[in-house]
């Protein structure tokens, strides 16, 4: 019989009960205790949802903050400097750093908005397993009644993503890492456990073949070390490659799990090597988008495996951990019927899951239902007259190349610039949010509840902005951004004023730690009916002499942070919202906003995870980047944002932009980015953030003044800027404005130093 399993679900909990509790601990409202309450109510509801929808094989992939962390924490890697304990304290220390110790590295969990924490492993790392967390969770299943299954990131993908002290070789610490999960996993079948799941994404990236050696060598000393434990090896984010094929059905493992939602598996060449014993796991469900599965195609290519293998062999499940997608659709009525029809997140992917595998078991009737209303909501978004906008694809299709370039070199831009805006050498400026604080929260939740009404609203907004203003100038910034205090969110806030997406009440989905983001769900064309920034920042220009950046958030990263549209291919829905964006830039030069930033963090996290199909998403990126700024004169300056991902294999793209200045999270990656730029002699201005926002840390002004004379002596001094890592949304006021102070006076001292010229 097929097995119906699920490879990880939401850790917030239904309504983010566990983000409130840890965001009150770290306040110092609450002790461990309230955490601890918290996580376990929270894992109970998880586990009877799952039991609720007839899943069999149910995963123990909780996290107080990120499942690489809790690898790395579980394992020992602690660097010296957070010390030896293993307290709940030490845990959150790596993860966002104290007053004395900055944090570890963040960045993006593969093609995906989820952030991990980067392990750090010295050069001869040794494993010291305490696996009391995991086998704490295991207990609260056996406790419900089942045996879940514990799914840890696999040693290798561990391995693969972490960092080496002194650039050690990764694999020169394998037998360290394979150790310590072999005490681990011994751990778990010691209480009980008869399976674990062991995720490697990185079996879909290109591996050479010292690589996978390396799985070879792991997976058997785990096997022999353990041989009482089932492994399911899940593998997503993409179809394995053929050359990979042969190692990974070589593994001694019992499991093996395949995305079907993101590309063609090599199925000849798995039917060559797959063992006659051997589970076949069907990711058939999309783990990373919110579009109810097409369940008569998707059990069609299920009925294909299983027809060759036998049915008692499949495992149905979603490509992917669904701590991706919402939990749940059951109070998103304001969505409207029809496009609430067209949705499936957390909780009905894993009926959509169950479904399959009774399809498998007892035939398409046992299901016809569920393939009817599946059908039925198909049909109803291809026809919506919703879905589809003649006046879009007409626009899109009137495009030439001189949508796509400024009228003049950088070089001379640069010139008509330096003498328009009138900038000293180092000019320091922030990212963009000032801090959201308790009273913005309230009074956008009273105005969205109708107990502030819209001049209140707007009155308390300018008077926010006012005082982000007055504070800018009193510390001495010298471009200065309004606050944003208007923007609930750096995408929901463009989305709910463009056609063609629709939006959540609870549509939350962890993006790192106890940051939520509500992603828009983009269902139809694009299209801009009105300006979207032109008021506050107009308003915020009237208020100063000093120069205001226009704010706005560039068409890829408003791609990759929404749930997109399937129905027709990422770069035509680019476009679309990029022409949207063009429209506000072009408004705002109007207006007399003579610096513009659109940021793009999110740029290299759509990048495909394997090399040969990289160019052809890179061209329609910064396409669509070139089509929403190209459109200004010379004497405006675009500015655009990246932060947290490795971005020297897109260097060039990067160039292309051809964006007058870039900031850049460079503090908590130890300024590698700023290293390879320098080595690609970046062209154009850069501020690489010289602190980290995501800590409560100040820097002192001797670490600053150090740090900016090394870019100066590194970098021409008229391409640097100085600014924070990102912007300064989720600090209080107090941190923000002495961390700033202490930049600002450390960018003025180097500046009086050196023989300066205007710029």
């Amino acid at each position: 019989m097929a097995i119906a399993a699920n490879l990880g679900y939401p850790r917030m909990g239904r309504r983010r009960e566990l983000k409130i509790a840890l965001e009150a601990y770290w306040a110092g409202r609450v002790g461990e205790d309230a955490v601890h309450v918290a996580a376990r109510s929270v894992r109970e509801a998880s586990f009877a949802v799952q039991r609720s929808a007839g899943i069999e094989r149910i995963p123990a992939s909780f996290s107080l903050y990120d499942h690489v962390l809790d690898a790395a924490f579980t394992l020992g890697a602690i660097p010296p400097r957070y010390g030896s304990d293993r307290a709940l304290a030490t845990y959150f220390a790596m993860a966002r750093g104290t007053i004395e110790t900055p944090a570890l590295e963040m960045t993006k969990w593969f093609d995906t908005n989820y952030h991990f924490i980067v392990p750090e492993l010295p050069a001869a790392f040794q494993s010291h397993v305490d696996g009391a967390s995991m086998l704490a969770e295991l207990r609260e299943g056996l406790h419900q009644g089942f045996s879940p299954c514990p799914a840890i990131v696999g040693p290798l993908t561990f391995l693969l993503l972490s960092r080496q002290v002194n650039e050690a070789d990764r694999l020169a610490q394998l037998d360290a890492v394979v150790d310590g999960y072999a005490t681990l996993l011994r751990e778990c079948a010691a209480a009980g456990v008869d399976r674990v799941q062991l995720d490697e994404p990185c079996l879909v990236l290109d591996l050479d073949e010292r690589t996978l050696e390396a799985y070879s060598n792991a997976y058997r000393s785990l096997a022999q070390a353990v041989p009482e434990l089932c492994v399911s090896l899940a593998t997503y984010f993409g179809p394995l490659p053929e050359e990979h094929v042969r190692t990974v059905f070589s593994l001694p493992v019992a499991t093996v799990h395949l995305d079907l939602t993101r590309g063609d598996q090599p199925w000849d060449a798995i039917f060559t090597w797959l063992p006659p014993q051997m589970e076949i796991s069907l990711g058939a469900v999309d783990g990373r988008n919110v579009w109810r599965t097409d369940l008569d195609s998707a059990l069609t290519a299920v009925e294909r495996i299983a027809d060759r293998v036998g049915g008692e062999r499949i495992v149905v499940a979603p490509s992917c951990s669904l701590l991706h997608v919402p939990h749940d659709l059951d109070d998103e009525a304001g969505l409207g019927d029809d496009v609430r029809s067209w949705l499936a997140f957390g909780k009905e992917k894993l009926l959509e899951v169950r479904a399959l595998s009774d399809g498998i078991n007892h035939g398409r009737s046992a299901i016809s239902t569920a393939l009817e209303a599946s059908g039925n909501a198909l049909a109803s978004r291809s026809a919506s007259v919703r879905v589809h906008n003649a006046e879009v694809a007409a626009r899109l299709d009137h495009l030439d190349a001189s949508w796509f370039k400024r009228t003049m070199p950088f070089k001379e831009r640069r010139k008509i610039q330096r003498k328009d805006i009138g900038l000293p050498v180092l000019p320091t400026t922030t990212i963009g949010s000032f801090p959201q604080t308790a009273d913005v929260r309230r009074a956008r939740a009273d105005y969205r509840a109708g107990r502030l009404d819209a001049a209140g609203y707007k009155r308390f907004l300018m008077a926010e902005t006012e005082r982000t203003i007055r504070v800018q100038e009193e510390i001495g910034l010298d471009v200065l951004v309004h606050g944003e205090f208007e923007r609930n969110d750096m995408v929901e806030y463009f989305g709910e004023m463009l056609q063609g997406f629709a939006f959540t009440r609870h549509g939350w989905v962890q993006s790192y730690g106890s940051r939520c983001v509500k992603p828009p769900l983009i269902f139809g064309d694009v299209v801009r009916t009105a300006p979207m920034t032109v008021e506050w920042s107009r308003f915020a220009q009237s208020l100063t002499k000093m120069p205001v950046k226009g704010m706005l958030t560039g068409p890829v990263t408003i791609l990759q942070w929404s749930f997109v549209r399937d129905d027709q291919p990422r770069a035509v829905t680019a476009r679309q919202i990029a022409l949207a964006i063009r429209d506000e830039v072009l408004d705002l030069e109007r207006a007399g906003i003579r610096i513009i930033q659109i940021d793009e963090p999110a740029l290299r996290e759509g990048l495909p995870l394997r090399v040969a199909h990289r160019p052809g998403y890179l061209r329609w990126a910064v396409d669509a980047f070139r089509l929403a700024s190209a459109g200004v004169e010379p004497s405006t300056q675009v500015h655009t944002h990246m932060c947290y991902a490795d971005f020297d294999d897109i260097l060039p793209s990067i160039v292309e932009l051809d964006a007058d200045v870039i900031s850049l999270e460079a503090s908590r990656s130890r300024f590698t980015l700023l290293r390879g730029l320098i080595r690609s002699r970046y062209p154009y201005q850069i501020g690489p953030g010289v602190y980290d926002i995501h800590s409560p840390r100040t820097p002192s002004h001797a670490e600053l003044t150090t740090l900016i004379w090394n870019l100066v002596e590194t970098l021409p001094p008229e391409h640097v800027w100085v600014n924070p890592d990102c912007g300064l949304k989720t600090r209080t006021w107090p941190e923000a404005i002495a961390a700033l102070r202490v930049m600002v006076a450390a960018a003025k001292s180097v500046r009086a130093e050196h023989d300066a010229r205007p710029y």
